[in-house]
């Protein structure tokens, strides 16, 4: 019988989430869950001098918002705990240890100075960059000498300096590498601590992983790992490189794409659901044709087999449209409660709090067909909330009117919707239009003045039902202030 699918996600807290290491874990996420399987996750913090204040908590934050829930990991615990590299240290300790024992690795005492003086040496004779094995076979007095300076050795890898290494992956098929392209690389540093390499390695053992999930970038590392777990005697997991996401210039997404942080997604007003269905096709397809499809849609439909070779491209115009469709599709209360805080957040500070929810569950409708985010809501809703509208006095005055016919319009207008007897937006219509074929006017002309004069903007929600949520002693007032302008 196959063993039960085991899928990690082992960010390193060096920063917030970036939307690549997003859509690895949602991968690895969608795997598990539509094989019956288990999706874990380990922190991987042994690189102490880059580490983030925060970023764990980021991390696990963009996981539990995108409902990406793990079984095994920080906070739920599991059997194969801690989930915490840095908490795991005697393990990857024992391991380099062991290959040193059984000749797979040595200890190196190279100097810093000596490594940099090596690395320019090899750029000025144009030669690959890589180790130069110095202490690869020091006798042991050679060791012995190096050991009464009082130098803390760091541990490298006896790389095969013959031969092939070779790998199946389930998305690029079979790799081979020459064993004489790779260097020896460090397993365990001067402080104690482990590269990646190693943890990686030994945690994906201990942990019982059976498929590793990850960017297309560690392909070169892969035959590295392989080389490792025949040294260690362990049997390696099958191996899923992801195409690599490019930015809509086609080089790699970077922060001068705009928000590569999912962090900055969310805090801009995406939703998760939308996310998820975007980040979920970046790379694979259920078929040419399906594009908004629900979180059990991909669970029920994912398969290793659909991912493509062909890099990503992060199409923020395609994500907006995408977010843009999930919000029409919420319910009038549920576009209500996940409006609230990018209002109470967005509007200016001498705006009333707390916000009247009554009063924004009038407003929300109008603006729901409107929106691509929540984070555009604060903009278009601002003047609902506004004591005082402040507009260039030219938006008044619409193509083909002057100054005095604006004022003429919006006087009359004024006028009668003081003695309008009900001022909700039937009643509304069924005043303004009619006056502006009295006044002589296209409705686009007067209709134009009183957004303006009641809005502020030329671009507002429908003009009857905003004017119907303002009410009639707001509207009046801001005609009042209009005419005044004029």
């Amino acid at each position: 019988m196959e063993p039960t699918v085991r899928t990690r996600f082992a960010p390193s807290p060096t920063g917030y989430p970036h939307v690549g290491n997003i859509r690895s874990a949602l991968f690895g996420w969608l795997f598990a869950r539509h094989n019956g399987g288990v999706f874990i996750v380990r922190i991987e913090d042994t690189d102490v001098t880059r580490k983030v204040e925060g970023a764990v908590e980021a991390i696990l934050d963009s996981l539990r918002w995108l409902g990406l829930d793990w079984d095994e990991g920080p906070e739920v615990g599991g059997d194969y705990g801690p989930y915490i590299q840095s908490q795991r240290l005697e393990l990857y300790d024992r391991a380099a240890r062991r290959l040193v024992a059984q000749g797979d690795a040595y200890c190196c005492y190279c100097s810093l100075q000596r490594l940099e003086e090596m690395r320019a040496e090899q750029v000025r004779r144009k030669q690959p960059p890589g180790y130069d094995r110095h202490c690869r076979d020091l006798s042991q007095e050679e060791r012995d000498r190096e050991e009464k300076e009082g130098i803390t050795p760091v541990i490298r890898f006896k790389t095969p300096l013959t031969g092939q290494t070779r790998f199946h992956d389930i998305i690029w098929g079979d790799i081979v590498f020459e064993n004489s392209t790779l260097d020896d690389l460090v397993l365990l540093k001067s402080d104690g601590y482990p590269t990646y390499h190693l943890a990686n390695i030994v945690d994906d053992h201990e942990m019982a992983i059976t498929h590793v999930l990850r960017a297309e970038e560690w392909v070169s590392s892969t035959p590295r790992h392989v080389l490792l777990y025949q040294a260690m005697g362990y049997e390696p997991p099958k191996f899923a490189h992801l195409p690599t996401l490019l930015g809509s210039d086609r080089s790699k997404l970077s922060k001068r794409h705009g928000a590569v942080s999912i962090t900055d997604f969310r805090e801009q007003g995406y939703l998760p659901e939308a996310m998820v269905n975007f980040l979920a096709l970046l790379g694979w397809s259920l078929d040419d044709r399906t594009e908004i499809m629900s979180r059990q849609e991909l669970v029920s439909n994912f398969s290793l087999e659909r991912v493509s070779k062909t890099a990503a491209v992060f199409n923020r115009e395609k994500l907006d449209w995408m977010n843009g469709v999930y919000i029409r599709s919420l319910s009038p209360e549920d576009f209500l409660q996940r409006s609230l805080p990018f209002l109470d957040g967005g509007l200016p500070p001498e705006v009333s709090r707390p916000l009247s929810v009554d009063y924004v569950r009038q407003i929300a409708p109008l603006i729901q067909e409107r929106v691509k985010t929540l984070g555009e809501i604060t903009q278009l809703t601002q003047f609902f909330f506004a004591d005082r509208l402040e507009y260039d006095d030219a938006l008044l005055i619409g193509k083909g009117m002057t100054p005095r016919s604006t004022s003429h319009a919006l006087g009359v207008a004024r006028q009668r919707l003081a003695g309008l007897a009900d001022f909700d937006a039937e009643s509304l219509e069924g005043l303004l239009r009619p006056l502006a074929v009295e006044l002589e006017l296209k409705t686009s002309q007067l209709f134009g003045a009183l957004r303006t004069a009641v809005t502020g903007q030329t671009a507002a929600p429908p003009l009857f039902e905003t004017m119907a949520v303002l009410g009639r002693e707001t509207c009046l007032e801001r005609i009042d202030q209009a005419l005044a302008r004029l």
